[in-house]
Parts: structure tokens; C-alpha cells; sequence
């Protein structure tokens, strides 16, 4: 059975940790932890797409058998920098993105020290929070060219019918900066672009106004650094033509702003 793709606004810091900011981010944790009823049975394993790993001039996939955790965030309460999430990881699963991204063309390499960043395992935890499927992480580029992640999105469309369930994590909104000023406008109405590519808009045209984000209303106002945006286009990659739908969105989630999160397939 294909598995969908998903892109997720992954929320802020390690917040399903957090009390407080747990309740204020129940819907997006109700959609989360719908995915695997979504799907069904059990994924073999996660590829997980995550906004917090960059890497320049060629593309780098977790072969760790064992993943230790990266804590990549700042001034949050003390038990967030002991939080673990021991799923373990999959060096076959490593060594075949290895396989389809070269095959594809792709520069890739392997890290077998690296550990989950929180684009990574704060969603996989709400997901899967017995840690009990094998998880990945694939870098994105540095450089945030958009046509090549949607390359690469497709040389790991295989991965779907291997039952590995590619999921691409960052944010439809991200400017931390602006967040609490005027965040609220500028990712209401980039969002709004987003349903109307994914959702209204021809598949066959997705691709393209996909390459053309820099286009759309309020599209640097919402990236000024496109990091959390790209995982989105890496995963329309892997869609292959799949039809998408939003299975979260907000219009006040976190600080008022509008997020939302997408299935493919």
C-alpha cells in the first residue's frame, strides 16, 4: 500500500513537553496524533524532512542505528534539555535514501552521530509517542532552491510503496521576528496562497507555483528565511500527483498567526 506524504508545521520549541503550551497547541497536537489512524498499519519506518537540519552542497542522511537527541532550542524550562524520544533509527533505511538520491543524481552523504532536532522529534513524539517505529533525518539544502528539493521529493517517492512514510516538518509561517507584530496579516494571507496552490489549483501546475513562492502574497514577510518552508516542496515532490488536503489549520495558533499542515495522497 502507498503511504500518503505529509508536510507539518511542527509548532514552537519542545512544547508537548510543556503544560502550558501543550493546551494552547491541542488542535495542532489532535492533528498529529491523527496521522497514524490515518494510515492505518503501522509505517515500517519515518523519514523525517526537518527545517533544523541544513547542510551546503550535498544532501546528508542520518545513519545512526541509535540517534541521541540535539537539543536545538533556548530558553525553554530545564526538562526540555532532558527530554528523550529513543526511537531507534535505520541505517538499511539510510542506505537506500543513499541508493535513490544517487540514482536521482543527487549529492548525499551519510552522518552516523547525529541526533533528533526538535523539527523532528517533537512531532514524531505526538505521533508516535512510544518511539517504537525507526526514524531517519534527511538534511535539506543550504542554498533553499526550491526546484531542487522538489527533485528531491520525487527520487524518494519509492520510499512510499517501501512503507516509509516521508514527512517533511517546519512551519507554513516563520518570522519569529515579526511574529508578534504583524504575523498575524502576512501569514493569513501567504497561507491563503497555499491553499489555493495545493488545494484549487491544477496538479500539474503545483510544481511550478511551487518554484514560484517567492510570488505570492506576503511570501517574505511569512519566510524571510525559507528554512521552514522548504520540507513543504520535498514533499510535494514525493507526492508523485497525489491530490493534497489540510489537516490542521489555525487562525490563531501560537502568537494569532495562521498555520497549517498538508496530506498528499
Amino acid at each position: 500500500m502507498k503511504l500518503p506524504v505529509y508536510f507539518v508545521s511542527h509548532g514552537g520549541g519542545p512544547w508537548p513537553y510543556i503544560p502550558q503550551m501543550e493546551a494552547s497547541n491541542a488542535t495542532l497536537a489532535a492533528s498529529l496524533a491523527d496521522i497514524p489512524k490515518q494510515i492505518g498499519n503501522k509505517p515500517k519506518a519515518i523519514l523525517m524532512v526537518s527545517a533544523h537540519w541544513e547542510t551546503r552542497g550535498s544532501f546528508t542522511v542520518m545513519a545512526n542505528p541509535a540517534p541521541g537527541m540535539l537539543y536545538d532550542y533556548y530558553g525553554f524550562p530545564e526538562n526540555t534539555y532532558n527530554i528523550q524520544y529513543p526511537a531507534p533509527g535505520s541505517p538499511e533505511l539510510a542506505a537506500r535514501v543513499q541508493q535513490l538520491l544517487t540514482e536521482a543524481g543527487l549529492p548525499v552523504g551519510s552522518d552516523a552521530q547525529r541526533g533528533f532536532d526538535h523539527g523532528a522529534f517533537v512531532p514524531a513524539f505526538v505521533m508516535y509517542p512510544a518511539a517504537d517505529v525507526p526514524m531517519v533525518q534527511l538534511s535539506i539544502d543550504a542554498n533553499y532552491d526550491p526546484k531542487l528539493h522538489l527533485a528531491l521529493g520525487r527520487a524518494l517517492a519509492p520510499l512510499r510503496d517501501e512503507g516509509v512514510l516521508i514527512v517533511g516538518s517546519g512551519l507554513s509561517y516563520h518570522n519569529l521576528r515579526q511574529i508578534y507584530g504583524g504575523g498575524a496579516a502576512a501569514s493569513a494571507q501567504f497561507d491563503a496562497w497555499l491553499q489555493q496552490v495545493l488545494l484549487n489549483s491544477p496538479i500539474h501546475q503545483r510544481d511550478q507555483l511551487l518554484e514560484q513562492w517567492e510570488s505570492a502574497p506576503a511570501a517574505r514577510l511569512a519566510h524571510p528565511r525559507e528554512d521552514h518552508l522548504i520540507p513543504l516542496m520535498v514533499a510535494a515532490g514525493a507526492a508523485e500527483g497525489d491530490s493534497a488536503s489540510c489537516v490542521y489549520h489555525e487562525s490563531q495558533a501560537f502568537a494569532g498567526i495562521t498555520a497549517s499542515s498538508f496530506r498528499f495522497g
